[in-house]
C-alpha cells in the first residue's frame, strides 16, 4: 500500500515538474479579445462591465439577504447562495482581465495565468452544472413531496450536494488545465478569444490531441449532459404534478416559474454544450466568443433575478433590509 502511494506521489511530482518545464519554455499567450476599437464595439464594451457590475451587485445582495434573514435559512436558499457565489467568482475571473486588455492594449497572459484561469473557470462552470441539478431536485421534492421534504432534503444532504458540486468542478478544472498546458505549442501564441478556454487553447497545440479531446468529450457528457438530464427529469415531474392542480391560478404561476427556470438553465447548459461538445472541424472562433458571453456574463446577471428577486420570500427579505437601513439612516 505504501509502495503504491509512493509511486503515485512520484508520478504526480514528475508530471508537475514536466508541466512547469513546459510553462517555463512557453512564451506568453496573446488574447485577441472580444472587441475592436470601432464606435459600435466601444458601446458594446461599455455594456459588458455594466452588466458584470449589475451581476456582482445582484448576486452579492442575494448572499447578504440569505445570510441576514432567518426565514431564508433553508436548503433551497443555501444552494441559491452557492450559485450566487459561483456567479460572482465567474464574472470576476473573466471580465476584469478582458476589460484591462481592451483599455491598455496589453493583451498578453502567462502560461501559469492561463492555466489558473482555465482551472477557476472550469471549477465554477462545472460546479454550477451540478449545483443547478441539485437545485432542481430540491424544487422537485418541495413540489411533489412537501410532507417528506425535511427527510428527502435534509441539511446533511444539502451540504453534501454543495461540497460535491465544488469538488467535482475543481477536479475537472485541475485535470483539464494541467492536460491542456502539458502540450507543446506552435509558434503562434495568439488565442482568438477573450479568456483562456481549454478547447480554444488546444487548437494551438503542436501535438496529437485526439486522445485528450476524446477524454474531454467524456468529461463533458458527465459534467453537462448528466446534470442537464437530471434537471429535465426533475422539472418534468414538477410539471406533471402542476397539471394535476385544481387551481388555474396556481397552475399558471407554477408554469411561469418553471419556464423561467428552464430558460436560464437551458441558456447555460446549451451554451456550454455548444462550446465543449462540438467536433473540432465545426468550430468557429467568432461563434465561440459570442456563445461564451452568454454563460460567462449574461447568465450570472439573470440568476439572481429569476431565482431570487421574483421570489416573494426574497422580496420580503429585501423590503425588511431596506426598512432597517432607512431606520438606521434616520437615527
Amino acid at each position: 500500500m505504501m509502495k503504491t502511494l509512493s509511486s503515485i506521489s512520484s508520478f504526480a511530482v514528475s508530471l508537475l515538474f514536466e508541466i512547469m518545464n513546459i510553462w517555463n519554455a512557453t512564451s506568453n499567450f496573446i488574447l485577441l479579445g472580444l472587441f475592436n476599437h470601432t464606435g459600435a464595439h466601444l458601446f458594446l464594451f461599455v455594456m459588458v462591465p455594466t452588466i458584470a457590475f449589475s451581476s456582482l451587485v445582484g448576486n452579492a445582495l442575494m448572499i447578504l439577504l440569505i445570510h441576514q434573514d432567518a426565514r431564508l435559512h433553508t436548503p433551497m436558499y443555501f444552494l441559491l447562495s452557492q450559485l450566487s457565489l459561483m456567479d460572482m467568482m465567474l464574472v470576476s475571473t473573466v471580465v476584469p482581465k478582458m476589460a484591462a486588455d481592451y483599455l491598455t492594449g496589453q493583451k498578453s497572459i502567462s502560461p501559469a495565468g492561463c492555466g489558473l484561469q482555465i482551472f477557476i473557470f472550469l471549477t465554477l462552470g462545472g460546479g454550477e452544472c451540478f449545483l443547478l441539478a441539485a437545485m432542481s431536485y430540491d424544487r422537485y421534492v418541495a413540489v411533489c413531496h412537501p410532507l417528506r421534504y425535511p427527510f428527502l432534503m435534509s441539511w446533511q444532504l444539502c451540504l453534501r450536494m454543495a461540497v460535491g458540486s465544488w469538488f467535482l468542478g475543481a477536479a475537472d478544472g485541475l485535470m483539464q488545465a494541467a492536460a491542456t498546458l502539458s502540450f507543446p505549442f506552435c509558434n503562434t501564441h495568439e488565442i482568438n478569444h477573450f479568456f483562456c478556454e481549454a478547447p480554444t487553447l488546444v487548437h494551438l497545440a503542436c501535438a496529437d490531441t485526439v486522445v485528450f479531446e476524446y477524454v474531454m468529450y467524456i468529461c463533458c457528457v458527465l459534467m453537462l449532459l448528466v446534470p442537464f438530464s437530471l434537471v429535465l427529469i426533475s422539472y418534468s415531474l414538477i410539471l406533471a404534478a402542476v397539471l394535476e392542480m385544481r387551481s388555474r391560478e396556481a397552475r399558471k404561476k407554477a408554469f411561469a416559474t418553471c419556464s423561467s427556470h428552464l430558460s436560464v438553465v437551458g441558456l447555460f447548459y446549451g451554451a456550454a454544450v455548444f462550446i465543449y461538445m462540438r467536433p473540432k472541424s465545426y468550430r468557429s472562433a467568432n461563434h465561440d466568443k459570442i456563445v461564451s458571453v452568454f454563460y460567462t456574463i449574461f447568465t450570472p446577471v439573470l440568476n439572481p433575478i429569476i431565482y431570487g428577486l421574483r421570489n416573494s420570500e426574497v422580496k420580503g427579505a429585501l423590503r425588511k433590509c431596506m426598512s432597517q437601513c432607512a431606520t438606521l439612516s434616520h437615527d
